[in-house]
């Protein structure tokens, strides 16, 4: 059994929706050349908000990355 997909519908559950996928910074329709955005307008603000932080991706936080990195320590100049 083959089953064709229409590019600007999606699959949920097994049915397909007509509805075309939407850009996740404006909601307009996405276009293929900026996927999954509908512009490189949208694809820059995404990119803006990962590169400013305020996008994460969590995960364990580990010991080393708890602890404020120290300046190594210069020992006296003997004379």
């Amino acid at each position: 059994m083959s089953e064709t997909v229409n590019k600007n519908s999606r699959k949920t559950n097994g049915k397909s929706s007509s509805r075309p996928l939407r850009c996740p910074i404006c909601g307009a329709p996405r276009q293929q050349e900026f996927r999954p955005f509908c512009s490189k307008r949208c694809a820059d603000v995404d990119l803006g908000r990962w590169l400013s932080e305020a996008y994460v991706v969590s995960g364990p936080a580990s010991e080393a990355a708890e602890e404020a990195p120290s300046m190594p320590q210069l020992a006296p100049k003997e004379d």
